[in-house]
């Protein structure tokens, strides 16, 4: 564009003669001109390419008051909360706000006929936006005009599914558990991967079940109408064959979660995903206390940065953690043949 327009203002004046010199002169300042402005532009692509692949921080979902209390003073934008007792939710978007951070709130997992109401009571706390179980609370968001995230459990494998969440507004949509490392690989180029939100650390929720041990092993009662709700007293694990000890957890309604013991971690696709355009990543905690909510956001932080590599952090976790930590679903596929 620069000799363009010099050598028009030399065409608007022919009648000028042009020494040699000042030809020369012309054409070494047009190359000097064109450098600095190749330089500028090589700066701000650089800049700019920076800026697309510079992951936002990791979004934290927590499961207790005190997770909430540590996190809200990290760097980030956003938490997401899953609690067991909804009326903490209160405490936790004022937390939130003194913060400045941006709050999603759960409502229960399963929604049956005649318990809308707990959607709406969850809704009237005051947080940014729900984080949407099941097409019930996806259909309240869009008559209330409330944002929402889609969260694991609307199950989304394929670009479809995505999409039409997308289309129905939800502002991310949470990558379903069941894909593997390959299959997220896909799902992400075959939709806008701005739209997606990627679970990278997490124990694994292994099955979500309407009988509730608590009421059946820690109360004389029946059902939440007389059992005195011990899950709100009680820490209980199950134990498997092998010995591992996997945290149940009730809900408002009191259905059960059995979640992994061994936490899953993503750690060693996060840099592909992030060069892909996934819009966000997410860590959910279970029983961390606040300090360790705390190293676990600060590892996968230092991840996004590039001051660990996946394998660094992999390997970081499964030092912490008494129990190990597995890849899980994450992990590359292996040759089945390998072993011969």
């Amino acid at each position: 564009m620069l000799s363009e327009t010099a050598a028009a203002d030399v065409a608007a004046r022919p009648d000028r003669p042009i020494r040699t010199g000042s030809l020369q002169r012309l054409r070494d300042g047009l190359r000097h001109r064109v450098a600095v402005v190749a330089d500028d532009a090589t700066e701000a692509t650089a800049g700019q390419t920076g800026a697309s692949v510079e992951p936002n921080a990791p979004v934290v979902g927590c499961r207790t008051l005190e997770q909430v209390a540590a996190i809200v003073e990290q760097p980030g934008d956003e938490i997401e909360c899953d609690f067991q007792d909804m009326r903490e939710y209160r405490e936790a978007v004022k937390l939130a706000d003194a913060g400045g951070k941006r709050l999603w709130i759960a409502p229960p997992r399963i929604m049956k006929p005649g318990e809308g109401s707990l959607t709406t009571k969850i809704a009237k706390y005051g947080a940014h936006g729900l984080l949407a179980r099941n097409l019930f609370h996806v259909a309240f968001c869009r008559r209330e005009g409330i944002p929402f995230l889609a969260d694991f459990s609307l199950n989304a494998t394929n670009e479809l599914t995505v999409d039409w969440l997308a289309e129905q507004g939800a502002t991310r949509v949470t990558t379903s558990f069941d894909l593997d490392r390959d299959q997220l690989r896909r799902l992400v180029e075959r939709t806008d991967p701005s739209r997606l939100e990627v679970v990278i650390h997490q124990h694994m929720p292994m099955f979500h079940m309407e009988h509730c041990v608590f009421c059946a092993l820690l109360s004389p009662g029946h059902d939440k109408t007389d059992c005195g709700r011990p899950c709100d007293r009680h820490v209980v694990h199950l134990r498997d064959r092998i010995g591992m000890e996997h945290r149940l957890k009730a809900d408002v309604g009191c259905r059960n979660t059995l979640f992994n013991a061994v936490p899953q971690s993503g750690a060693e696709v996060v840099h592909d995903l992030v060069r892909r355009g996934v819009g966000r990543l997410r860590i959910d905690l279970l029983d961390e206390s606040p300090a360790e909510a705390i190293r676990v956001r600060e590892t996968y932080a230092r991840l996004l940065a590039g001051e660990l590599t996946g394998t660094e952090v992999w390997q970081r976790l499964k030092a912490a953690n008494r129990v190990g930590v597995t890849r899980g679903t994450l992990e590359a596929r292996r040759d089945p043949l390998a072993i011969l």
